[in-house]
């Protein structure tokens, strides 16, 4: 009799199993089959809205940049950013597509209002800018130290110029530590100044800062 309760057990078990989960999906069916039917719904949405709405729109954006690039290449920073009445500049472009349009029409703006002396509006755009491009996040960063500098903001510029060379970490750092030295030379922050000028020499010896980071280290030495 032992024996046949054992054989018994796992066939009753597996029977009450069943029935249970027969009962589970005849009670919960209809909600199941609603919550498919509209995970399936919001999928085919969200596709026909990236395949119909957003891709041509960033198309559209995208094309709307070439006038303004080109113009920027020319260095005609005024038409750049405001356009000519018949083509977009990047202001334009910002404001009608945002980031459709692309990461860079933001550091392309800033650089723009920077060249036009419009350094509060430069560093809008550079703070708006959120490529992941690190030479371009290092030279958006540098250029909000140009703007600060320009503006008379020293701690700021030098600030920035730090953070951009810690960002970029390549030869192209040594001349935001140069800047960084500089401006601290005009904050009378000797030591910082040297600190950048000695990082340059042990780091970045063979960037063209390096060649000549020297005199500056002599320069601060002397004055001691």
């Amino acid at each position: 009799m032992t024996k046949n309760n054992n054989v018994q057990e796992p066939e009753i078990n597996v029977g009450e199993a069943l029935s249970k989960t027969e009962k589970f999906f005849e009670t919960y069916k209809k909600p199941m089959l609603y919550t498919i039917a509209a995970i399936v719904i919001v999928g085919a949405i969200a596709l026909a809205y990236y395949q119909f709405i957003h891709l041509p729109k960033q198309q559209e954006a995208m094309g709307q940049t070439f006038a303004a690039e080109a113009a920027f290449r020319a260095n005609d920073f005024e038409k750049a950013l405001n356009g000519d009445g018949n083509t977009m500049g990047f202001k334009q472009v910002i404001d009608e597509y945002g980031a459709k349009a692309g990461e860079a029409v933001y550091f392309y703006a800033g650089v723009c209002e920077l060249h036009l002396g419009n350094f509060a509006e430069a560093i809008k755009y550079f703070d708006q800018y959120k490529g992941s491009d690190p030479i371009m996040a290092a030279r958006a960063i540098g250029c909000k130290g140009d703007a600060y500098s320009s503006m008379n903001e020293l701690e700021k510029a030098a600030a920035e110029y730090v953070k951009a060379a810690k960002s970029a970490d390549n030869l192209l750092a040594a001349g935001y530590l140069k800047k960084a030295g500089i401006v601290y030379e005009e904050l009378g922050k000797s030591a910082e100044a040297l600190k950048m000028y000695e990082e340059i020499k042990t780091k970045y010896p063979k960037s063209p800062e390096g060649f000549e980071i020297n005199k500056y280290i002599s320069r601060i030495q002397a004055t001691k």
